[in-house]
């Protein structure tokens, strides 16, 4: 039986590395909390497999397209896998994606942000199959996000119990 890693790497995909932060930034918050048998993910954005935030950078609709931000919200989601195996120790403790909200830093009259936010949906139904993958969204749209990134999602996950 193959494991999440291994579907992911099928997929020609990586995990990344923790995010590079900029020189003297400081998180004051873990990037997930596990409270029971839920994990709550914090906002994360694109990043490469080195842990630095992934280019393009900039709004929706102007400087990035919505291509480029589809891209992003994949890279999102990988970035988000890498916490939570940080965290879990195993991506097999998740037993189902619950809720994601999915935002979109926009231009002026860009309205497309369910589109972009497919990016992260779609790998994790790859990844995780309908299943456990399949989770209640919203994708909004922003006027900024944090470092400029095109594309910041959050969510929670529901956890097996460790060793089952």
């Amino acid at each position: 039986m193959s494991t999440i890693e291994d579907r992911v790497r099928a997929l020609g995909y990586a995990i990344p590395q923790p995010l590079r932060l900029p020189p003297g930034v400081v998180l004051p918050f873990p990037w997930v909390r596990v409270v029971g048998t839920r994990a709550l993910i914090s906002g994360h954005g694109p990043t490469n497999a080195d842990g630095s935030l992934a280019e393009p950078l900039g709004k929706v609709g102007s400087q990035v397209t919505q291509e480029q931000a589809f891209v992003a919200a994949r890279l999102t989601g990988l970035a988000m896998l890498g916490s939570l195996k940080r965290e879990l120790g195993t991506l097999e403790r998740i037993a189902s994606w619950t809720r994601v909200f999915g935002m979109v830093n926009s231009a002026s009259g860009f309205n497309r942000q369910p589109a972009v936010i497919n990016g992260f949906t779609e790998l994790i139904l790859a990844v995780f199959g309908e299943e456990r993958g399949a989770h209640a969204r919203s994708a909004v749209g922003m006027a900024e996000l944090p470092f400029d990134i095109p594309v910041e999602i959050e969510g929670e996950v529901e956890l097996r119990p460790r060793g089952a």
